[in-house]
């Protein structure tokens, strides 16, 4: 997808430049052509013959440094490009592009390119916070500037939070994908929709237990990812219901939606309407056990100590497995240690197609985030793992995945 792609690079100021050495090697690795623009905070971090070296291409540094008398360099480098790539991208080039200025070869450039434009933020915690850097980054996304989210951890200034750039390898399959799914599209109407005429079928949400009226028992899910999955599935062409139990946020527009609280209402909702359904996706986090007795009132403290009694409650995805015949059948698999093992494991106890897992403990990969970390299996094994990704990246890969199964296909 990459080969013969014209990639400008943008590397400004931060301690993670030294990742843009990585993702440049990658890409020029992969058939692209890369060009690189330091700004001149960069160099204090990375040297130009570094970076030349890898790119194969002079680096630039200066808008006034006119190398070739027959163009203008930063409008040759923008009319160029097939996409514009910032990383690191700090505090300061976001302010820049927010407000138009352009006072250097990159941020010029920027202003002059019609291309793509895809940032990687990386600075410290309190900065990407802070109210001016957010206001930019909601700006920049409202006129289509496209982000790889910054990771959580330990960061360079000591602190620990959000602002770590995303690894190298990450963008790189950012960039990668983007490519193959603009190919889809632009290919024909069918390779964009492939998944027109297919009814789907997505639970999404954490269901409720109820102990008395006022408490009850639940997990941490926040819908996130089955929201995505109802979204993208809607692009891709199908006909999508969504069951819902607990979320965070208000369900998808356009997708009818089907409100299941409690484990029971959802084995309800899902058998009745699964016969009609051509893929089913379970992404809900069902309980397991719910209370034996529901008390008719607010219980009232009465002792030290409260014994409560639970009871399994309905296997959904089992069920689901028993009664298939031609439906498509993913399950979730949110796990804490040996992932592949029990993957594997409900994929066959349970008769899914595919299995979802992922490792909740892992940074990016848990409850209530926007990103996922997860691995795809089938009956022969693993088929693909994802490295983190938003949510919408996940479910777009995953439905391309089944479409392609269901086409036929070898995937």
């Amino acid at each position: 997808m990459l080969n013969g792609k014209t990639i400008v690079l943008g590397i400004t100021g931060g301690i993670a430049a030294y990742k843009a050495i990585t993702l440049c090697s990658r890409l020029v690795q992969h058939g692209a052509n890369v060009h690189v623009i330091m700004s001149e905070s960069a160099k204090h971090f990375v040297t130009e013959l570094t970076v030349q070296t890898l790119s194969r291409n002079p680096v630039y540094t200066d808008t006034f440094d006119e190398r070739e008398p027959s163009v203008v360099s930063h409008i040759h480098l923008a009319d160029a490009a097939d996409m514009v790539v910032i990383a690191p991208a700090t505090a300061n080039i976001l302010a820049k592009m927010t407000y138009g200025l352009a006072d250097d070869m990159l941020s010029t450039t920027l202003l002059a390119t019609t291309a793509p434009i895809v940032v990687a933020p990386a600075m410290n915690v309190h900065m990407y916070a802070h109210p001016a850097t957010v206001h930019n980054m909601k700006v920049l996304e409202e006129r289509g500037v496209l982000f790889v989210e910054p990771g959580t951890g330990q960061l360079a200034c000591g602190y620990v939070g959000k602002g770590r750039l995303a690894e190298p390898e990450d963008i790189f399959h950012w960039i990668e994908r983007y490519f193959a799914e603009q190919s889809n599209t632009n290919t024909n109407q069918e390779i964009s929709k492939p998944l027109a005429g297919k009814k789907l079928m997505v639970t999404a949400g954490g269901t409720i237990e109820r102990i008395d009226p006022v408490r009850y028992i639940t997990n941490d899910s926040s819908g996130k990812m089955g929201f995505a999955i109802a979204r993208v599935a809607k692009e891709l062409g199908a006909t999508v219901q969504l069951i819902a139990a607990n979320t965070n946020e208000a369900p998808p527009e356009g997708i009818e939606v089907i409100q299941a609280m409690s484990a029971q209402d959802m084995y309800d909702a899902v058998l009745e309407r699964m016969d009609d359904a051509d893929i089913i996706i379970k992404a809900a986090a069902v309980a397991d056990y719910r209370p034996v007795k529901q008390a008719p009132h607010k219980m009232k403290k009465s002792s030290e100590r409260l014994s409560l009694e639970l009871e399994r409650t309905e296997d959904i995805l089992q069920k689901i497995g028993e009664l298939k015949k031609h439906q498509f059948v993913v399950g979730f698999a949110a796990e804490t240690h040996d992932v592949d093992y029990y993957a594997q494991d409900k994929l066959k106890r349970k008769n899914c197609d595919f299995i979802v897992a992922n490792d909740v403990t892992a940074e990016g990969a848990g409850f209530g985030v926007d990103t996922n970390i997860v691995k795809i299996y089938d009956h022969q094994g693993l088929v693909e793992q994802l490295p983190q990704m938003t949510k919408e990246q996940v479910a777009h890969r995953l439905l391309s995945l089944i479409a392609d199964r269901l086409a036929g296909g070898s995937i």
